[in-house]
């Protein structure tokens, strides 16, 4: 990343970073659970809807299927595992289906913010209009739940470069919008305190979807990325997330290889099962200070 946004460490030559109980490997399970829009509000530089004029009845079906029947087939699933998931949530979500934040609210599933629909793009945002769009995910979280929300997460991918100033200026204290390490990392902000809490665009079944693959290659994706982080995690903390779609993997066809593949993870020692701000929430209080010391020694070393 450029200097001034997040700084440069190699993750060998860092303070060592620890989980709770000795753990390797910090383990986050996110579903996106998304709403797209039948007819878009914003169209600036990218139109949702590839398939147009509107509406794109295929697609807004296949992602319709993911709030009607996966992710009721993803819950059974992460019920049966004993996982507690942080949620990528289109924030219209609580306000169009109740139903879902009673399941959600139910199971404590964190809710991080990933904007109002899927298919309002932040491109192109002025700051007042980004601003707002934060706030106002903050106020429908706040008044649905009665929590303050702790993560953002730029919908569809959509950042500005006022993103990372925004988010730590509206009161978010994690963000997931960069993929570059396998640990949180601080990010530098006009204003307060933000820190990463790394999201995947790898282990994610809508990449894999794109890429045309399947379930069984999928899984193996995770099964192998596990293996290497997790003999990795035994000189040096690491952070891994699937990111998960319930409109593919709560397919009928693909949910058991999922479940099959966390079976797998999950019968291994030293994995820690969080959510993305109890991750957070440890590496602050337990890795922070040391890692800023480490960045202060590196910036009087070069200069």
């Amino acid at each position: 990343m450029e200097p001034d946004i997040v700084a440069y460490s190699p993750i060998l030559h860092r303070p060592k970073l620890t989980w709770p109980n000795g753990a390797r490997v910090a383990l986050w399970v996110c579903p996106n659970i998304e709403h797209y829009e039948w007819l878009p509000k914003f169209q600036r530089t990218r139109d949702p809807w590839p398939r147009s004029p509107h509406p794109d009845v295929l697609g807004y079906s296949i992602r319709d299927y993911g709030n009607r029947v996966g992710l009721w087939r993803l819950f059974e699933a992460t019920d049966a595992l004993g996982l507690r998931c942080t949620v990528s949530l289109s924030m219209a979500v609580l306000q169009h289906y109740p139903q879902i934040l009673e399941a959600m609210e139910q199971r404590r599933w964190e809710l991080m913010s990933h904007g109002i629909y899927n298919t309002r793009y932040h491109w192109d945002f002025t700051e007042a209009e980004e601003r707002a769009a934060m706030l106002e995910c903050r106020e429908i979280h706040r008044r649905l739940t009665g929590r303050e929300q702790r993560g953002w997460f730029s919908p569809a991918i959509t950042n500005t470069l006022r993103t990372f100033d925004l988010a730590a200026e509206t009161g978010y204290d994690y963000c997931c919008d960069l993929y570059h390490d396998d640990q949180p990392f601080p990010v530098r902000t006009r204003t307060g305190s933000l820190i990463t809490v790394p999201y995947s665009v790898e282990l994610n079944d809508v990449i894999a979807w794109r890429r045309g693959d399947e379930i069984d290659a999928f899984a193996q994706q995770i099964r192998d990325h596990f293996d290497t982080v997790y003999a990795e995690g035994a000189e040096q903390g690491r952070v891994m997330c699937i990111a998960l779609h319930p409109f593919w993997v709560g397919q009928p066809h693909r949910i058991r290889g999922f479940r099959k593949v966390m079976e797998y993870i999950l019968a291994h020692p030293g994995v820690w099962c969080a959510t993305a701000a109890e991750i957070a929430d440890h590496y602050r209080a337990q890795h922070l200070p040391a890692v800023e010391a480490h960045l202060r020694a590196r910036e009087v070393a070069h200069g």
